[in-house]
C-alpha cells in the first residue's frame, strides 16, 4: 500500500512541476513582451524628446513671423514655412516621416522601427 501512495505522491508531483513550468513560460512571453514594448517606448520617448528640443527652439521664429503679418507686412516665406497650404501638408508628413513615423495608409502614425518603408516611401514620391 504504502508503494503506491508513493507513485501517487509522484504522480501529483509531476504534474505540479509541469504546471509550474508552463507557468514560467507564460512569464517569460509576458516579459518579453513588456521588453519590447518598453524598448519601443524608449525609442519614441527619445524621438518625442528631439521634435520638443527643435519645437522649442523654432518657437522664436514663428512669434517674429506672426508680428510681421499683424503689422500688415507680407509673410516670410521660407522651406520651412511656404506659402501654398498643399505644400506645408505635404512638408509636415515629410517630416514626420523623417522623424521616425509612418505616413502611409497601412500603419499611419506607428513608429517606424525596421528603416524605410515603401508604403511611406511611395506616397512620398507621389
Amino acid at each position: 500500500m504504502e508503494k503506491n501512495n508513493l507513485f501517487k505522491r509522484m504522480d501529483q508531483l509531476e504534474s505540479h512541476f509541469s504546471g509550474l513550468h508552463s507557468e514560467l513560460g507564460d512569464m517569460k512571453l509576458k516579459i518579453k513582451e513588456l521588453l519590447e514594448e518598453n524598448k519601443r517606448l524608449s525609442i519614441e520617448n527619445q524621438q518625442l524628446r528631439k521634435i520638443l528640443k527643435r519645437e522649442s527652439a523654432a518657437v522664436p521664429v514663428d512669434i517674429a513671423q506672426q508680428e510681421t503679418q499683424e503689422d500688415g507686412e507680407d509673410p516670410i516665406v521660407t522651406p520651412d514655412h511656404p506659402a501654398s497650404a498643399v505644400g506645408e501638408g505635404y512638408d509636415n508628413l515629410a517630416r514626420l516621416y523623417h522623424e521616425g513615423f509612418h505616413i502611409c495608409n497601412v500603419y499611419y502614425g506607428h513608429l517606424r522601427t525596421e528603416g524605410d518603408c515603401l508604403f511611406c516611401l511611395s506616397f512620398l514620391n507621389k
